[in-house]
């Protein structure tokens, strides 16, 4: 029995522009078949085990010819799998979309056309380009520009289209805009008519250049403008200069690098997105519940006592998150303890600790081990008893100074942290292309993890690889690790949190702007 292929449109490059249907159309593929115009972080939405094929065409080679395209959706649909064919911008607009349908229809395969925003329209919007405007342009036309001028002469009845709307949009037409813009010229547009370039639209890379129909190419040649790229004509390029909004976030043009375990890094994502940065996620950290019995059995054993404790300290989110998982199995609640004081590492963690009903106490001055017992050493004396419920990659120094100063010290692991193991074609690329502008890492594991899953991947030396990156660490516990493993570390946050990290990252961009 036949599968179904979906024809995707991916949007124009942000990954945040697919539409709803079509993150739905991706989580549910067995392959997706994708080109080099959608956002290699929208693959990250695959389900597990989902086979990816790549058939981008290049400006000197194509991966795969039209022909050879269709017929391959219609073999992997032939096999009984849900494809998904995905598309920059819409599918419909000089996709190609047509002739990969028709295809399928031939052979009696079910498929569905998922419309996508169009880049003709959203990348000048992300430029600050309305396409059109109530004073100077109330229609548009979409023409291709990528043809050669004899084809396009064919393809455009230049008299007609010129002066038929007051915005011309040409899709992919960098190569040939002397061409066109002499073709515009001859048929009636006059030579100061504006004129705008928009690179890479909505992407970290994204760049715009404007002139007018008599000097875009002569600007073109002289800033080495590649594709691909949106070419805008008509009076609407005007309101640039006053509505650009996108390069003026504080994170505009950066792709940052997320290392974090999945389950932890959707407010650093958030943050980065919501400041004009392009977030590109590569979890090198998996949390998981302890597998080990013997581990499983000393953890349990040390929760079933929790009225004997005079301390419990929680150093994480994870650490709370856990804690809560591990007393539900053992069928108790916070009311066992009601005797323990209660102090957190970092503000998270004691926001985490406070969505639980429990008001942790106050812990001054940088969000490390060693703040904690600067603040409560004079408190914490000799015989009392204390839980420590963490990681299995805590660190030994708290529980050392406490039992050097006589307290009983249970340290119990909740949670595990072991390295992420998927592989990530389209990380190396971006790597090798100099496309990660920013690497974070949150934690000491993910500097050592994230150097030994980019080995494992096959890059020599990721440390040499990534020197063009602006590396940024949560604290100076990671900075320290980064150094040791050969970064030059170039921000620390000023407190160990993910809003200091963010805060530290916008102070850099503005210094480098400046």
């Amino acid at each position: 029995m036949a599968g179904k292929v979906y024809l995707v449109g991916a949007g124009p490059g942000d990954a945040r522009l697919i539409t709803i249907k079509g993150l739905q159309c991706l989580e549910k593929g067995d392959v997706v078949v994708y080109d080099r115009l959608a956002n290699p972080s929208l693959l990250r939405k695959m389900k597990r085990g989902a086979e990816k094929i790549y058939v981008g065409k290049l400006p000197d080679r194509h991966t795969m010819k039209q022909e050879e395209i269709n017929q391959l959706l219609v073999d992997l649909a032939l096999t009984g799998k849900t494809v998904v064919r995905l598309k920059g911008g819409d599918p419909t607009i000089f996709g190609r979309v047509g002739e990969e349908a028709e295809l399928l229809r031939k052979h009696g395969i079910p498929y569905e056309i998922v419309p996508g925003i169009t880049a003709a329209i959203s990348v000048p919007a992300y430029a600050g380009i309305p396409v059109t405007h109530r004073d100077m342009a109330s229609s548009l036309s979409i023409i291709t520009g990528h043809e050669s001028p004899e084809k396009l002469d064919k393809s455009i009845n230049w008299e007609k289209v010129t002066n038929a709307t007051g915005t011309l949009i040409f899709m992919m037409g960098v190569a040939k805009i002397g061409y066109i813009s002499r073709q515009l010229m001859t048929y009636g547009r006059s030579p100061d008519t504006p004129i705008a370039l928009v690179r890479w639209g909505t992407r970290a890379e994204q760049e715009t250049l404007t002139g007018t129909l008599e000097d875009i190419e002569r600007k073109v040649q002289e800033a080495n403008f590649q594709p691909p790229a949106v070419i805008v004509v008509g009076d609407v390029v005007t309101q640039r200069e006053h509505l650009k909004w996108a390069e003026s976030l504080p994170l505009f043009g950066k792709r940052v690098l997320v290392t974090r375990a999945r389950s932890q890094a959707s407010e650093l994502v958030a943050q980065i997105e919501d400041l004009g940065g392009e977030p590109y996620e590569f979890p090198v950290i998996d949390i998981q519940m302890p597998q080990d019995e013997e581990r499983m059995a000393h953890t349990h054993a040390a929760l079933s006592r929790l009225k004997t404790y005079d301390w419990v300290l929680f150093t994480s989110v994870n650490g709370v998150e856990y804690f809560f998982m591990h007393l539900e199995k053992l069928g108790q609640d916070i009311r066992s303890l009601y005797r323990a004081r209660i102090a957190a590492v970092g503000p998270a963690t004691k926001e985490a600790l406070r969505s639980r009903g429990i008001a942790a106490e106050e812990l001054p001055g940088q969000f490390q081990a060693e703040g904690m017992f600067e603040a409560y050493g004079d408190e914490m004396l000799a015989g009392q008893q204390v839980l420590l419920p963490r990681g299995d990659l805590g660190r030994t120094f708290l529980p050392e100074v406490l039992r050097e100063k006589g307290l009983t010290v249970t340290d119990a692991v909740v949670y595990e942290n072991v390295p992420a193991s998927e592989e990530d074609d389209e990380l190396l690329k971006l790597i090798e292309e100099g496309g990660i502008h920013v690497v974070t890492f949150t934690s000491s594991s993910t500097v050592k993890n994230l150097v030994a899953a980019l080995k494992g991947m096959g890059l020599a030396d990721p440390v040499q690889a990534l020197s063009g990156a602006t590396i940024a660490c949560i604290g100076p516990l990671t900075a320290q690790t980064a150094r040791e493993a050969g970064f030059n570390v170039d921000i620390m946050a000023e407190e160990s949190t993910i809003d200091s990290l963010v805060q530290s990252l916008c102070d850099w961009r503005a210094s480098v702007r400046d």
